[in-house]
């Protein structure tokens, strides 16, 4: 079921800014939801219990419900690990983060995942040429984004050929003045900073 309650009680429950902007700092409120300010947030955690938090947390992250995750690790993932001699845990971040929403995060063109899902929703984009407002694709490698022409004087994107200091992932060619963002390879589990151990995530749904 999609999560449709407010994202900040996500942070507090797992500890950690899970969305990167500074509005949802953890630092504002460090007792789990339900706790009073004074409570204790301290909670020993059996065996399971760390397990489903490393999955909650890149579950969360990516905003994705159960069934689609689920899917992705336990079937998707593992299918092309399989097939393509690849570890699992490096199949399963390189399908997250092939997924359409998660690339124009990571090129810098939204601020938060929730923002680069709604900006894909409503059709901002092509790809390969094509409208398109599905986030859930996965990229190949070839596969290049384009702002389409119209929302580009927006707001949203004309800051974009302006943009410095910014260094998007090597596995991207990012364009900001034509802004285009282009797969040229997929990511190694090391170079994406997720603050969760992937093999726990892998093994959380070989026990279940």
């Amino acid at each position: 079921m999609k999560y449709t309650g407010p994202k900040y009680k996500l942070v507090r429950r797992e500890g950690i800014n899970l969305f990167g902007s500074a509005k949802y700092d953890v630092k504002k409120r460090r007792v789990l939801p339900g706790q009073k300010a004074n409570g204790s947030s301290f909670v020993r955690l059996s065996d399971y219990g760390k397990l489903l938090r490393n999955k909650q947390v890149l579950k969360r992250m990516y905003l994705l419900t159960e069934k689609q995750f689920a899917k992705i690790v336990t079937q998707t993932s593992k299918k092309y690990a399989k097939n393509n001699n690849v570890a699992h845990d490096a199949a399963l971040i390189q399908f997250l983060e092939r997924r359409m929403d998660a690339v124009v995060l990571a090129a810098g063109f939204a601020n938060t995942i929730m923002q680069a899902r709604q900006m894909v929703g409503h059709a901002h984009f092509e790809l390969n040429g094509v409208k398109h407002n599905i986030p859930s694709t996965f990229l190949n490698i070839g596969d290049k984004i384009t702002v389409r022409g119209k929302l580009q004087s927006s707001p949203l994107y004309s800051s974009l050929a302006a943009q410095k200091g910014i260094t998007p992932p090597s596995w991207l060619n990012v364009d900001y003045k034509n802004m285009t963002i282009e797969l040229i390879r997929l990511p190694e589990p090391s170079e994406i900073n997720v603050p969760v151990d992937l093999l726990k995530v892998v093994e959380f749904y070989a026990r279940a």
